[in-house]
């Protein structure tokens, strides 16, 4: 394809990205994922955007840098043939999974948060000795995608109104109101117990929901984020069991862990085990929007036959291989969905992949973070440890998800600061004033007078806060 940049940039020589998984989940106007939002934005930075894998023929443009877009690029063996010998610089990936004998020089970035899937030993860890590439992410670009989607499973299932039996009874004429609706007792989610497991970008949007519909949030977290996690009014558990003792619902978001070599598996596997299935409440929900591996399914299948776990929805990567063998960690779910079809729900990792402005401005951050570390080595949401003769560039995320940074404090305006003075000094004045009368009749005489100017100010204040990203654990 012919670049139509508005300039381009000089590098030492030709580099070439490979682009995995699709970067674009809406349908253009011929009914195909529609990639061209990160083709325009690689072009304007100086890119070159190719469709395919391209041949080790092709003669390409010198001192480019060019992306090599293969959405379909998922069975490990092709990946293996296409990469194992450093054929790409680079690598950008969503769920595929990227084998060890992957060689990519200049790293990888996974779209999203967790990077389980890349599993490349140019960046992976072996033996406690870190590869030579550095390994990054996408965090908080899809964190209130999946946070949502938990809410629709929940939703699914608490409140448990018979949505669908009153419906059909009400176009059958066999319903009334005055007589009828004894017999379809509901409870809402306010009050409810809702544990989450883990403090990270999806755990605390989780919590935000949660919080909006009036349900009691427990949150278990490493101790340092107790402080943070009660200063937003959330319940702070420094144990599993404490979290997940009397829980409504359990929601996960702790991600696989560190891959243990002695045992060949994640850290956080079996994580969701029988102890926590036991102190659950009867009848409890469980919402798996994290990775498959982390609850064991044994335990699952008993708690399900028990009841102690009334319905399950798990969302995990599933894949079908050429010799038409389904793999992956979603696979051992599918027999005890067909043993408790209405107990169990299986999404084949949808909840973060399918929102299409996600996806995109995930892969553009990606696609710049690439460019950063082949122009500067400058790697901008590190995975793990940094490479040698690396610089390590921070974070970046979207306004409001996650921590919070000196540079969100950094990116305040003259006129924004001057407005939350304002605001900040009027709201302390009505304060002082209250504290200084003398009387209940004085106390009241001001809160007739000053209380609806100090709400209001207090709503700007806040409303301020949360635009700017200035809510949540705050990181020098």
């Amino acid at each position: 394809m012919t670049p139509k940049t508005k300039h381009f940039k000089r590098y030492k020589r030709c580099y070439k990205v490979l682009i995995v998984d699709l970067i674009g989940m809406s349908l253009d106007d011929n009914a195909q994922p529609d990639f061209s939002e990160v083709q325009q934005y690689i072009e304007s930075i100086g890119g070159v955007f190719h469709l395919g894998p391209g041949n080790q023929s092709d003669e390409l443009s010198n001192h480019i840098v060019h992306f090599y877009y293969c959405p379909n690029l998922s069975h490990e063996a092709e990946l293996v043939r296409l990469t194992n010998k450093g054929q790409f610089d680079a690598v950008i990936a969503a769920a595929t999974y990227i084998p060890p004998s992957s060689v990519f020089k200049y790293g990888g970035v996974r779209i999203g948060a967790g990077t389980a899937n890349m599993a490349s030993n140019s960046w992976r860890e072996i033996n406690g000795v870190q590869g030579a590439a550095p390994l990054m992410n996408t965090p908080s670009f899809n964190s209130r995608a999946t946070a949502q989607a938990v809410f629709k499973a929940i939703l699914n299932v608490l409140p448990d109104m018979a949505v669908e039996e009153m419906h059909a009874l009400v176009m059958a004429g066999a319903f009334d109101t005055a007589r009828d609706l004894i017999k379809f007792p509901t409870s809402k989610l306010e009050g409810k117990r809702l544990a989450i497991i883990g403090y990270g970008n999806i755990g605390r949007e989780v919590a935000k929901i949660g919080a909006a519909f009036g349900m009691q949030v427990v949150i278990f977290a490493r101790q340092k984020h107790k402080r943070w996690i009660e200063s937003e009014g959330f319940e702070y558990a420094s144990a599993i069991q404490d979290a997940a003792r009397e829980a409504d619902i359990l929601s996960p978001h702790i991600g696989l862990g560190a891959y243990q070599c002695d045992t060949k598996n994640y850290a956080n596997s079996h994580f969701i085990n029988a102890e926590i299935f036991a102190v659950m409440r009867q009848g409890a929900v469980l919402i798996n929007y994290d990775r498959g591996e982390i609850v064991d399914t044994q335990a699952l299948a008993s708690a399900l036959e028990t009841g102690r776990v009334r319905f399950a929805a798990i969302d995990a990567d599933i894949f079908v291989d050429s010799n038409s063998e389904v793999t992956g960690p979603l696979a051992r779910y599918r027999a005890l969905a067909q043993k408790h079809p209405q107990k169990l729900q299986l999404l084949p990792h949808a909840a973060a992949d399918t929102e299409h402005i996600s996806r995109v401005e995930g892969a553009k951050q990606a696609v710049a973070q690439i460019m950063a570390v082949i122009e500067s080595k400058k790697v901008t949401n590190l995975v793990g440890s940094l490479p040698i003769g690396y610089f390590d560039n921070g974070a970046k995320t979207v306004i409001g998800v996650g921590k919070v940074l000196a540079k969100d404090f950094k990116a305040l305006s003259e006129k924004q600061i001057q407005e939350m003075q304002d605001n900040s000094l009027a709201m302390l004045n009505f304060w002082q004033n209250l504290s200084q009368a003398q009387d209940a009749t004085s106390k009241a005489l001001l809160i007739d007078l000053h209380a609806q100017t100090f709400l209001l100010k207090a709503n700007t204040y806040t409303n301020m806060l949360r635009n700017n990203g200035l809510q949540g654990p705050y990181e020098q």
